[in-house]
């Protein structure tokens, strides 16, 4: 096999097929161009030193798509020291009697009646976006990657724990923002008609 050889031709045409979604992922995680674009440079020359390593259990583009992921991680953990964002405005509140002020939050809601929807998808991603680098990671990992709790905490050099807290905390302020996202959308369209209607009754 050519590219495990290491021909760097056939490590080229690889880069060209698989560098636009390898870009997106890192993207996700990174939320910064020159960082996502770092992160697949280091991704690809990580894959290129391992090309040996790659016995063909699993498809070129999965084993390419989890380097990235690690390479996107190691960006995030290099800039920790950055100012995160609070997310506590997101997060549910109680009064004084510990009733909630508002309606309750939950995460199936949100899982099972928005991610499913492929109409909404891109209105998730824009929310997950949105999130600050520790919550959106835990997200991204453990319900778009699909990665077990153990495996997360691995990833990001954290603990079980940990992961569980920020992961429901995560969920809390995204089921916020698909929320808040959504009113928006239903606030547009009903003055887009309310609009239509005024310059029909013009006419």
């Amino acid at each position: 096999m050519q590219l495990r050889a290491g021909d760097e031709d056939a490590f080229g045409l690889v880069v060209q097929r698989c560098g636009g979604r390898m870009l997106a992922t890192a993207r996700r995680f990174l939320n910064n161009e020159c960082d996502a674009q770092d992160a697949v440079q280091d991704a690809f020359a990580s894959a290129f030193r391992a090309l040996n390593k790659f016995n063909g259990d699993a498809m070129l583009s999965t084993w390419l798509h989890r380097i990235v992921v690690n390479a996107a991680l190691v960006q995030l953990r290099s800039k920790r020291r950055r100012a995160e964002r609070t997310i506590q405005d997101l997060l549910p509140r109680f009064d004084q009697e510990g009733e909630w002020i508002g309606d309750p939050v939950t995460w199936t809601d949100a899982s099972e009646t928005i991610l499913e929807r492929r109409d909404s998808r891109e209105m998730v991603r824009r929310c997950i976006e949105r999130l600050p680098a520790i919550y959106r990671s835990v997200v991204l990992l453990r319900d778009i990657e699909e990665l077990d709790t153990d495996e997360t905490a691995r990833l990001l050099a954290i603990t079980p724990n940990t992961v569980k807290v920020r992961l429901h905390r995560a969920r809390q302020a995204l089921k916020t923002l698909i929320e808040r996202e959504r009113g928006l959308q239903f606030s547009n369209s009903n003055q887009i008609g309310s609009c239509d209607r005024e310059h029909r009754a013009s006419l």
